[in-house]
C-alpha cells in the first residue's frame, strides 16, 4: 500500500505529456540567439563605408585613398583584435567584453557626426570601430560555441557566422536610403543607436558560462564548472600565438583562410562591381549581385555549420575550395556581356552558397587540434583572413592597371583555391592513429 503511494506521488510529479506540458528550451539557445541579434547590430557599420565614400567626398574634398586608408585600418584591426578579444573574455568575461565593445562602436559612429578633419575619421572609423567591431568578429562566435555547446557546435557556429551577413542584408537598404533622402550624418546615427541598444539584451541575457545558471553545456552528460579568470589576457594571445606557431596545422589553417579572404573580401566584395562595369553593366545592377551573394551566403554557412557536425572538416574545405576554385576559372567567360545571362546567375547564387562556408569547417579544426585555446588560435587565423583580403584588394587594382582587364585576377584567385584545398587534405586529425585503432 505505502509503495503503491509512493509511486503514485512520483507520478503526479513528472511532467505530463499533452496540452499542458511543456517542452523546456535549455538555455544555451538562448544565448546563441543572443550572441545573434548582437553580430547583427555590430554588422551595420559594415554596411556603412561604401555608401558613405561619395558623401564624404563631396562634403569634405577629402580624397578617396584618405577615406579608403581609415576603412584600411578598420580591416586590419578588424583581424588583429580578435585573438586578444577571445583572450579578455577567458579574463573578463563575454558579457562585459562585448557590452564595452558594442559602447565603442556606437561612440566612434557617433562622433562622425562632428568631425571636420581627416585624422578624426581615422580615429572613428579606424581606430575606435575598428577596435569594436573586432571585438565583435567571429571569435567572440567561437567563445560562445565552445563555452555552451557540445554537440551541434557546427550548426551554431554557422549560425552565427551567417549573422554577419544578416545584419549587412538588413542595415545595407535601409542606410542607403537614410543616405540618399537624409544625408550621412542621419545613417551614422542609426549605426550608432543600433550598437547601443543591443547592449542592454547583452547585459541582461549573455551569461558567460553554463555554471553561472547553474546548467551543463548542451550535449554535456556532467556538469562543467566554471574555470577561473586567466590574467594577463594580452600575454596570453601573444603566448597562444607562438604555441600554435610551433605547430604544422596552424599554418595550414591560417593559409587556407588567408586564401579564403582573398577569394571573398579581397576579391569579390572589392573587385566585381568595377569588373562588371568594366564590361558595361551598370554599377547598380553589379552591386544588386552582390546583395544576392549575401542572401545565399546566410543559407550556405547554416548548411555547411550542419555538414561540420556529420562530416570530416578537412574534407569539407577541400570540397569547398575546390569548388569555389573553378567558378572563378569561368567567370571570365560570363563578364564579356552587360546583361544579366542566366549563367551570371547560376555564379551568384554558387558562390553565395560557398561564400564563408568555411567558417564552420576551420572552427571545428582549431577545436579539434588546440582545445581550450581554440578560440584564441581562431582569432589570429582570422587575422590571417583579412590580411589576404587586404592584399588581394589592394594587389588585384594594380593588375587591372598593368593588364587592362581583371582576367589574370580571377585565373590567379582560382589557381590559389586550388592550393587551399590541397593544403586542407594535408592537414592531420588529432589523434588519427587512436581513432583508427578504436
Amino acid at each position: 500500500m505505502t509503495q503503491t503511494s509512493e509511486a503514485a506521488a512520483v507520478a503526479q510529479q513528472q511532467p505530463k505529456p499533452g496540452r499542458g506540458s511543456r517542452i523546456r528550451v535549455h538555455r544555451a539557445w538562448f544565448v546563441a540567439a543572443v550572441t545573434f541579434v548582437t553580430i547583427i547590430g555590430a554588422a551595420a557599420f559594415r554596411s556603412v563605408p561604401g555608401l558613405l565614400i561619395d558623401p564624404l567626398h563631396d562634403e569634405f574634398d577629402w580624397s578617396r585613398g584618405t577615406i579608403g586608408a581609415a576603412v584600411s585600418v578598420n580591416l586590419a584591426l578588424y583581424g588583429l583584435t580578435a585573438p586578444f578579444a577571445a583572450a579578455l573574455m577567458d579574463r573578463f568575461g563575454i558579457r562585459r567584453v562585448v557590452a564595452v565593445a558594442l559602447t565603442v562602436i556606437a561612440l566612434g559612429s557617433g562622433l562622425t557626426v562632428w568631425m571636420t578633419a581627416a585624422w578624426q575619421l581615422m580615429l572613428c572609423w579606424g581606430l575606435l570601430v575598428g577596435l569594436g567591431s573586432g571585438s565583435m568578429a567571429l571569435a567572440f562566435a567561437a567563445t560562445v560555441t565552445n563555452r555552451w555547446f557540445t554537440e551541434r557546435r557546427g550548426l551554431v557556429s554557422g549560425i552565427l557566422t551567417a549573422a554577419s551577413a544578416s545584419g549587412q542584408l538588413i542595415f545595407l537598404p535601409l542606410l542607403s536610403w537614410i543616405v540618399e533622402r537624409h544625408d550621412w550624418r542621419p545613417a551614422a546615427v542609426t549605426v550608432a543607436l543600433a550598437a547601443l541598444a543591443v547592449v542592454p539584451f547583452v547585459w541582461l541575457l549573455l551569461h558567460d558560462h553554463p555554471a553561472d545558471v547553474g546548467q551543463k553545456p548542451y550535449g554535456a552528460t556532467e556538469f562543467v564548472p566554471k574555470p577561473a579568470p586567466v590574467p594577463g589576457a594580452a600575454r596570453r594571445a601573444v603566448t597562444v600565438l607562438f604555441s600554435a606557431a610551433r605547430t604544422g596545422p596552424f599554418w595550414l589553417l591560417a593559409g587556407t583562410f588567408a586564401i579564403c579572404g582573398a577569394s571573398t573580401n579581397g576579391l569579390i566584395q572589392t573587385h566585381f562591381v568595377p569588373a562588371a562595369h568594366d564590361h558595361g553593366m551598370p554599377p547598380t545592377t553589379a552591386a544588386s549581385l552582390l546583395a544576392v551573394i549575401g542572401v545565399f551566403d546566410v543559407v550556405g554557412t547554416i548548411a555547411s555549420g550542419w555538414f561540420t557536425d556529420r562530416f570530416e572538416a578537412r574534407r569539407l574545405l577541400a570540397v569547398y575550395y575546390s569548388l569555389r576554385g573553378v567558378s572563378l576559372l569561368f567567370l571570365p567567360l560570363l563578364l564579356v556581356t552587360p546583361s544579366v545571362q542566366p549563367p551570371m546567375i547560376f555564379f551568384i547564387v554558387f558562390y553565395g552558397l560557398d561564400w564563408v562556408a568555411t567558417v564552420p569547417p576551420t572552427l571545428a579544426l582549431c577545436r579539434e587540434q588546440y582545445g581550450e585555446d581554440s578560440a584564441i588560435v581562431f582569432g589570429w587565423v582570422l587575422a590571417s583572413h583579412q590580411v589576404g583580403a587586404a592584399l588581394v584588394a589592394f594587389l588585384g587594382g594594380v593588375a587591372r592597371d598593368a593588364f587592362g582587364s581583371y582576367d589574370v585576377v580571377w585565373y590567379a584567385s582560382g589557381a590559389l583555391c586550388a592550393v587551399a584545398a590541397l593544403m586542407a587534405l594535408v592537414i592531420r586529425r588529432r589523434g588519427v592513429g587512436v581513432e583508427a585503432m578504436a
